[in-house]
């Protein structure tokens, strides 16, 4: 009567672990990306940003069976406290055995207004940020495309964001964007 039960909460627990080591790994690549990007010199091409979006492979490994959504965009906060994107460009990590992640478009456009998705600390009027945003859909034990688990009945939606100032100049241009050699008005 008791193994049932006994069975249920092993599975239990062992669901709930690998949840939190994926929503860890999660968080890990938000800054990840965000980091690595914030270093860059004074400008980033599609193959850099590829790369960045790359090491992500490693930091899931071993726990994707869903693809990374991924995100980096570069924001500036003008003199009135307004956010807008300057660029933005997504990838996508289909599975632990992809070599390398996959650019898709981005969500963001160039003048989109995200002054309601920046934290208000981070919004010093006339400086720019590279914001990076993760999603991964955890499908639960013995779970299939549906959701459907032994234990959890649903899919859950991990996701985390990271934001970062850029480190050696005042702004990181992709695709000549920011305009104007980083322009702060």
């Amino acid at each position: 009567m008791i193994l049932p039960i006994m069975l249920v909460a092993f599975f239990g627990t062992v669901e709930v672990c690998a949840a939190v080591a994926i929503d860890r790994k999660v968080t890990l690549i938000a800054r990840t990306l965000s980091d690595l990007t914030s270093q860059a010199a004074a400008s980033v091409d599609s193959t850099y940003l590829q790369n960045v979006f790359t090491a992500s492979i490693s930091i899931i490994t071993p726990y994707t069976d869903t693809p990374v959504l991924a995100t980096i965009s570069e924001v500036y906060v003008d003199s009135s406290g307004k956010a807008t994107i300057q660029w933005s460009q997504s990838a996508i990590i289909a599975s632990t055995s992809a070599t390398h992640a996959t650019l898709t478009a981005s969500n963001h456009t160039p003048t989109q207004d995200v002054t309601n998705k920046i934290p208000t600390a981070l919004l010093v009027k006339q400086t720019y940020l590279i914001w990076s945003e993760v999603s991964y859909q955890y499908l639960p034990m013995g779970g299939s495309s549906s959701g459907v688990g032994v234990v959890l009945k649903t899919s859950i939606n991990l996701s985390d964001v990271s934001f970062n100032r850029p480190r050696q100049n005042t702004c990181i241009t992709y695709n000549n964007l920011p305009a104007g050699n980083c322009p702060l008005t």
